[in-house]
């Protein structure tokens, strides 16, 4: 839905200097800057995605925001709670399941140097991740001609469905 996003920090440097460790174990780095303005951009693949710019009032900066990174697996939120961790921040839920979203809702919450919520967050069940690896399913299948095939994707669509809570067994 978003295309990026940015929010207004007290300094500049400082937020810099912790945006970069927090967010260096989901792939992003600091990938556009106009340090005369005190403008910095992260994100992936050459993309700015995520900005810090100079607050516009006296205060030097925004109302407090809620963000949410995405991570491709548990351990990368376990990586973006130490590194927040490490850069700074505040601890304000550390990594666990939050039922009370659903069931696979894996997140760690770190308020940063502005007051800001930043969270981090995995919506697939362990398993499923782990099946949907293609070394995984390489293993699992074993050597199989057809990988990337029919066969491969009905082991996919079978996680699924087990694991969603369309099969009574594994709720």
């Amino acid at each position: 839905m978003f295309d990026h996003i940015g929010i207004n920090v007290h300094d500049v440097p400082a937020a810099k200097a912790f945006y970069t460790v927090l967010l260096a174990p989901l792939g992003y780095t600091c990938n556009f800057s106009l340090p005369e303005h005190q403008v910095y951009a992260f994100g992936r693949l050459g993309k700015p995605q995520f900005w810090l710019t100079p607050g516009r009032d006296e205060t030097r900066h925004s109302a407090y925001c809620h963000i949410a990174f995405s991570a491709t697996d548990r351990a990368q939120v376990d990586a973006f709670h130490a590194a927040g961790l490490k850069a700074g921040g505040k601890c304000n839920g550390p990594p666990g399941v939050r039922p009370q979203y659903h069931r696979w809702y894996y997140g760690a919450f770190i308020t940063d140097l502005d007051g800001h919520n930043l969270e981090c967050v995995v919506h697939w069940p362990p398993v499923l991740l782990y099946m949907m690896s293609w070394p995984a399913i390489a293993g699992y299948v074993g050597e199989v001609p057809l990988l990337g095939g029919v066969l491969t994707e009905g082991i996919i669509a079978g996680a699924i469905w087990q694991y969603s809570g369309w099969f009574p067994g594994f709720r």
